[in-house]
């Protein structure tokens, strides 16, 4: 593509904070909302990050602790900046001055989980994630608050470009990073970031051009390593910064002048995953590593995606999230939860159209059948009722082993879960990731064969038997290592009207100790007499003759991010195969 917009102090992507568009065409409620939010951020002391804290996750794996104070010293900027934009009378600039000046002051920018040394140092500036998004932070403030940051000195602006140059646009442009081919979230989620800093403050236009074709290269290997039906093996919980960072980024090259791009038809099916997936009252299915899958759907990228793509459905979803969230009277509080700090620059971009949102027509989608052949994913819906099982394979990006495991839902509330991930630490992203039980198939909907799970690896991976619509067998053999003995295992999950059935048809080469089925919920299971488990107020059915229901408490085995999730109960059912059968049929049904 030919780059045909001006040098970066040409370029408006939106008004700046002396514009009036702020005072006149945001309503009054939600600028009120901003203003508030930034107030409790204003007049404190910026922090310096503590050496020792950073170098926690060397020592003991522990990466929570920095990124807290990271965070959080993030977010106060991005309040602080959009407090100003929306009030517009130089009320909070002397924080944001000292802000802007204590964010120049830190060694590196990212988290120390991506850097290879204990602390940071000066003349190593490698690009990460939160580097990138840091950088991206600090460029949109410079741009929206120019003018009332060259009043008070020029330097603060030259002084934020210099280390914008120093610490993104000099390395992203001249280091080989493997992230720029990657087919997962690093690539565009820091492509994205590092054209909002090129866009808005490289000066060289050669340099300019060469970044930008850099990051078109980038953002197409992305895509073609992307599946055709647009499925997001990372999950939900990252389409946020895949396919979602992709749009920022395209959205930001056509707002620069550039041409359409080529992939436009790709985009739309890999931005329609979000609501394939969607389950109702704001869950999303939350295969892979999902922190919260209840908020996962960001109003500030879905409606502009959808917008972008022309899909009503998308956008009706953002509007139905918006309204449930009050955005009409405090959208700061969406704002809060837009990243892992709030994402200034999606905010800034979403709100040119906000009236036009706020019109939108708020609807949930109630897609009754979803097949993704390339994923292995189906979703479907009968009544109350919600069905979403995968297949794939044990290497996928943000992988848990769970081939063939499956939820289900109930009037818009878990019942079979799929447990996600909790805290990060040091080793969730080692070598020793799948010593961590929510990675395990053991903590999955999955079958416990010969006391072996399945094992990571992309050769360990499901065989489609046969789809159609709301029914999926596959063959999941093939994800247990040889151990368990497994010759075949066909599990067929079928949405029926009243009921989720499943049914288990296996073949053993041996059986050494009695097969398991695996059954996580966070609602209390009370095992009855005849054959059956309460689940709140449904029923879990099966054949007492054949098999024998036991159940674990795993709270012992939950952190403080899995209970913010689901609340402090956690159980697993185990429906344990009485014999030491090499061939069985097993059904059990879910009403």
């Amino acid at each position: 593509m030919q780059l045909l917009t001006a040098r970066a102090d040409g370029f408006e992507p939106v008004p700046r904070a002396d514009n009036a568009f702020w005072r006149d065409s945001i309503p009054v409620a939600m600028r009120a909302s901003y203003i508030r939010y930034g107030e409790q951020y204003a007049g404190r002391p910026w922090t310096t990050l503590p050496w020792t804290v950073f170098a926690e996750n060397k020592l003991t794996g522990n990466r929570v602790n920095y990124e807290q104070l990271c965070f959080e010293k993030r977010r106060r900027l991005a309040a602080l900046v959009m407090a100003e934009v929306m009030e517009g009378e130089g009320r909070f600039m002397p924080d944001i001055i000292d802000g802007l000046g204590a964010f120049c002051e830190e060694t590196w920018w990212g988290i120390p989980a991506h850097y290879n040394k204990p602390v940071p140092r000066t003349e190593q500036q490698e690009v990460d994630l939160f580097n990138a998004e840091t950088a991206s932070l600090v460029a949109w403030t410079a741009y929206m608050l120019k003018a009332r940051l060259d009043a008070f000195a020029p330097e603060v602006c030259q002084r934020v470009g210099q280390e914008l140059k120093r610490r993104m646009l000099d390395p992203a442009l001249t280091k080989n990073y493997w992230w720029k081919t990657a087919g997962m979230n690093w690539n565009p989620w820091i492509s994205s970031n590092w054209l909002a800093c090129v866009l808005l403050s490289e000066q060289d236009e050669a340099r300019r051009q060469q970044a930008i074709s850099e990051i078109e290269k980038s953002l197409q290997a992305f895509v073609d390593a992307y599946p055709d039906d647009g499925g997001c093996d990372e999950g939900p919980g990252y389409w946020d910064r895949a396919a979602a960072s992709l749009f920022e980024a395209v959205s930001l090259l056509q707002t620069a002048g550039c041409g359409d791009v080529p992939y436009r038809e790709k985009m739309g099916r890999m931005g329609a995953y979000i609501y394939k997936v969607y389950i109702g009252n704001g869950y999303c299915v939350n295969f892979a590593d999902a922190h919260d899958n209840k908020a996962l759907l960001q109003t500030n990228i879905v409606y502009p995606f959808g917008r972008y793509m022309n899909d009503r459905t998308m956008c009706r979803l953002a509007a139905y999230i918006g309204r449930q969230q009050g955005i009409a009277d405090n959208p700061a509080a969406l704002y809060d939860r837009s990243g892992n700090w709030p994402t200034l620059g999606r905010e800034l971009l979403f709100l040119r159209h906000i009236n036009d949102f706020l019109r939108e027509v708020p609807q949930e989608p109630q897609l009754a059948d979803v097949w993704l052949p390339d994923l292995q994913v189906m979703t479907a819906r009968r009544g109350p009722l919600f069905v979403a099982m995968k297949g794939g394979h044990n290497d996928e990006s943000h992988n848990h082993n769970d081939v063939g495991s499956f939820v289900v839902y109930a009037d818009g509330e878990p019942l079979l879960i799929d447990v996600g991930v909790g805290e990060y630490t040091a080793k969730t992203f080692g070598r020793n990731r799948y010593d961590i039980w929510t990675m395990q198939s053991q903590y999955h909907n999955l079958p416990l064969v010969n006391g072996v799970g399945q094992k990571a690896g992309r050769q360990y991976a499901a065989k489609v038997v046969g789809y159609g619509k709301g029914r999926l067998t596959l063959d999941i053999a093939g994800a247990y290592p040889e151990e368990a003995a497994v010759a075949s295992w066909r599990r067929t999950v079928a949405a029926k009207k009243q009921c989720v059935e499943v049914t288990e048809d296996y073949r053993l080469t041996s059986c050494k100790q009695p097969t398991q089925l695996v059954l996580m919920t966070t609602c209390e299971p009370v095992v009855e007499r005849d054959g059956a488990i309460r689940l709140g107020h449904r029923r879990l059915a099966y054949d007492a003759q054949a098999l024998h229901a036991s159940v674990e408490p795993l709270d012992q085995l939950m952190d403080s991010l899995l209970r913010g999730v689901w609340g402090d109960k956690m159980f697993r059912i185990l429906l344990t195969v009485k014999g030491l059968k090499t061939k069985n049929q097993i059904k059990y049904n879910i009403r």
